[in-house]
C-alpha cells in the first residue's frame, strides 16, 4: 500500500492474532473456513500468537465447537437476526467493527462468492489493504532481499498470487498498516485433521444492528439444485482440454471416468466452448484442485490451467504434442493420440479393477 495513512510501530505492535471469517450458509459451516484454520494455525505457530475465528449469522453458536476442532483457539459469534442471510451492509459492519474492536494481525477471508464481496469493502473501512486470490501464505521479511537505506521488517506476512493473466506471481506484503488481510480461492489451502473434543474461548460481540438505506431486502431465496458433482470433493479427475476435438469425445473421458471411479473436469477452453458447464472448470478462473490422480488428457498446460492442479498428488498427461508445457508438471506423461490411448487405457483399467 502506498504511505499515506501508514501506522506508526507503537500503533502496528497493538494488533495481535491471525483472524479466519468462518463463512456458514443456512447454519452450515463452508469448507473454504475449515482449509483456512489450516493455514491460520501454521501462520499463528510461525508468529507465536494463537487462532480467532469469525463467526457471523443468526442462531450460529452451535457451531463454535466445529471450529474448535478444526484449530480454533477462540470464537468470536456475532449473532444477531439481523444476520440471518448474507447481506452485504450488516456482515460488513459485523466483521470491520470485530476487527476495530480486538485488532488482528492478520485476517483471512475465503475468495467465495460471499468472500469477494465482503473482504474488500471490510478491508476499505479499517484502511488497510487486501490481496486477493492467494494461492500461498507465508510469514518472512519484506522486502524480501535487503534494500540500501530502507528498513527489511521481519514477520511479515508475505501474500503470494498469480498476476498478469497468471504470466508472472507477485508476492505482496501490508507492512504500513494493519490488519494484514487476504482472500484465498477454496481448494488451495488443506485442513488439518480435526481433534475431537477440542474447545475454544467463545466471545459473544454484538456491535448493534440499524438497519439503513444500504441494508438491502431480501424478497425471496431461490436455490438452484445441481446435479453437478462438486469436482473440488473428487480423488480422480479425468479433465479434458480443447484437444478432445468435441464434446461427443468427452464419451471417452466419461468411459474412462466411471472405469475407476472418477469424475470429468475439463480446461476453460471446453467450457468457452459451451462442451461443458463452468461447475467442472480447473484453472486459475474456474476452481483448485488437489486430487490423488489427475488426468490431463488434450490438455497443453497453460499456467492459467496449471494453478487449479499441480497440488494434485499424481499427474498424468495424454497430449500428442510433446512440446505442450502439461508434461512439465506430470509424473507421468504419453505422446500420442488420445482416441486411441484412452479407450485402451479405460479396458486394461477394467481389467485390472476386476
Amino acid at each position: 500500500m502506498n504511505k499515506m495513512g501508514a501506522m506508526n510501530a507503537e500503533e502496528l505492535a497493538k494488533y495481535k492474532g491471525v483472524y479466519v471469517y468462518a463463512q456458514q450458509v443456512d447454519g452450515e459451516l463452508s469448507s473454504i473456513a475449515f482449509e483456512l484454520l489450516g493455514k491460520a494455525k501454521e501462520l499463528a505457530g510461525d508468529l507465536g500468537t494463537d487462532v480467532t475465528a469469525v463467526l457471523i449469522g443468526s442462531d450460529v453458536k452451535g457451531l463454535t465447537n466445529q471450529l474448535a476442532e478444526y484449530g480454533a483457539d477462540k470464537v468470536i459469534v456475532v449473532d444477531d437476526p439481523e444476520l440471518k442471510e448474507y447481506r452485504t451492509e450488516p456482515y460488513a459492519h459485523a466483521l470491520s467493527s470485530v476487527i476495530n474492536e480486538y485488532k488482528p494481525e492478520i485476517v483471512l477471508v475465503g475468495a467465495t462468492a460471499i468472500g469477494r464481496d465482503l473482504g474488500p469493502r471490510v478491508s476499505a473501512r479499517v484502511a488497510t489493504g487486501l490481496t486477493a486470490d492467494c494461492t500461498v501464505l507465508e510469514i518472512g521479511d519484506f522486502p524480501l532481499n535487503p534494500i540500501p537505506n530502507q528498513e527489511q521488517k521481519h514477520n511479515q506476512l508475505l501474500m503470494t498470487r498469480p498476476a498478469f493473466g497468471g504470466n508472472t506471481i507477485a508476492t505482496i506484503a501490508c507492512p504500513d498498516n494493519r490488519p494484514q488481510m487476504a482472500t484465498v480461492r477454496p481448494g488451495v489451502m488443506q485442513k488439518i485433521e480435526p481433534v475431537s473434543g477440542a474447545t475454544a474461548e467463545v466471545i459473544e460481540y454484538n456491535p448493534g444492528f440499524t438497519p439503513n438505506n444500504k441494508y438491502v431486502e431480501i424478497l425471496e431465496v431461490v436455490k438452484e439444485l445441481s446435479d453437478v458433482v462438486d469436482i473440488q470433493d473428487a480423488k480422480i479427475l479425468v479433465s479434458g482440454g480443447r484437444g478432445v476435438g468435441s464434446p461427443e469425445n468427452f464419451k471417452i473421458l466419461e468411459d474412462l471416468a466411471e472405469a475407476i471411479g472418477g469424475t470429468v473436469s475439463c480446461s476453460r477452453a471446453v467450457v468457452d466452448s459451451g462442451w461443458k458447464p463452468k461447475e467442472l472448470q480447473v484453472g486459475q478462473t474456474g476452481k483448485t484442485v488437489r486430487p490423488n490422480v489427475y488426468f490431463a488428457i488434450g490438455i497443453s498446460g497453460a499456467i492459467q490451467h496449471t494453478a487449479g492442479m499441480e497440488e494434485s498428488d499424481i499427474i498424468v498427461a495424454i497430449n500428442k504434442d510433446e512440446t505442450a508445457p502439461i508434461f512439465d508438471v506430470a509424473d507421468y506423461g504419453i505422446v500420442g493420440d488420445l482416441n486411441k490411448i484412452v479407450p485402451k487405457l479405460t479396458e486394461e483399467l477394467k481389467n485390472f479393477v476386476k
